[in-house]
């Protein structure tokens, strides 16, 4: 992995594994979702990831339609890059979950390389009152969910993104899917340099450990070499821990309330911007220096935010 002495952090702004209810600061309309990605640029992230919601229930809305009033506004306000979902939700089909990156034609959009079973009913522990229905089967339900990412499926996205200069964060949950994206990589479908997300900590997924970490760095650096650049996501509270050893080992971040809704022990964070500053105050602290979105573009090899289609 080629080195840099700048670290990316990327801010996942709203998602579809966390719910309304779970808290009151999670971004749900258009105009939260903006304000919530605009505070996290101001705060140091260089990459924005978005997914869109209904603005009246919450629930995930992979529509472009749902999108476009906020892209708008970040990009008139900041310049940051702007990362688009193709996970969607699990329950979605992939033609569902690609629609927005495939019509508004995003810098970066993320591509989940591997089915898997993705746990998320041990929140129904913790969180007791929905306010809407879909909330607690959202939960429930993920008991019998394979969330389906097929080799058919990642090649789909591949080949419909193809001609719109967008780049792809890869997100690894497990080894296994290291070496599906070196599979697309001998295959000429994807090119370097990787932007390799690393995830930890999400059931139906690779830990949280140390070693963890270590093994799919290992693994990375093996399969990869000086063409990829290594990004990390810790899931809940493991959201700092995993960001500040990694980042020790030369990784880049990811942090927001898509991943964690955490600011430390019990503390709910109160916006995006505070999770990005306090991962921005980490990685100082290591004596690294935050990337803007210029130098972001520049280390991913990234077509420019002039070339979207919003």
């Amino acid at each position: 992995m080629a080195k840099s002495n700048k670290v990316i952090i990327t801010c996942a702004v709203t998602g579809a594994i966390h719910t309304p209810s779970m808290s009151p600061h999670l971004p749900v309309t258009p105009e939260q979702i903006a304000d919530a990605a605009i505070g996290a640029a101001e705060a140091g992230a260089a990459i924005v990831h978005l997914h869109a919601r209904n603005p009246e229930t919450g629930k995930p809305d992979q529509s472009p339609e749902a999108f476009q009033p906020f892209l708008k506004v970040i990009k008139q306000r900041t310049d940051c890059v702007i990362n688009l979902t193709t996970g969607g939700a699990p329950y979605m089909t992939v033609e569902e979950r690609l629609r927005p990156a495939a019509e508004l034609k995003p810098e970066v959009a993320s591509l989940n390389m591997g089915s898997m079973n993705f746990g998320l009913y041990p929140m129904l522990n913790r969180f007791k009152d929905f306010k809407f229905e879909w909330e607690r089967q959202h939960l429930e339900n993920s008991r019998d969910l394979v969330f389906k990412n097929t080799f058919a499926d990642i090649e789909y996205v591949l080949k419909t993104c193809s001609e719109n200069g967008t780049r792809f964060e890869f997100e690894c949950y497990d080894t296994s899917h290291l070496y599906n994206l070196a599979h697309f990589r001998d295959r000429g479908l994807v090119k370097g340099p990787l932007f390799v997300q690393t995830v930890f900590g999400l059931l139906g997924g690779i830990g949280p450990h140390p070693e963890d970490v270590l093994h799919m760095k290992r693994t990375a650096d093996r399969l990869f070499g000086d063409d990829y650049r290594w990004s990390v996501l810790g899931a809940g509270r493991n959201q700092m821990p995993i960001a500040a050893m990694a980042a020790a080992m030369g990784a880049n971040v990811r942090v927001g309330l898509e991943d964690s809704l955490w600011d430390g022990p019990g503390k709910l964070a109160e916006s995006n911007a505070a999770q990005v500053r306090r991962a921005r105050s980490i990685l100082e602290g290591l004596g690294l220096e935050i990337a803007t979105p210029a130098e972001a573009r520049e280390i991913l090899d990234l077509k420019g935010g002039d070339q979207v289609g919003f």
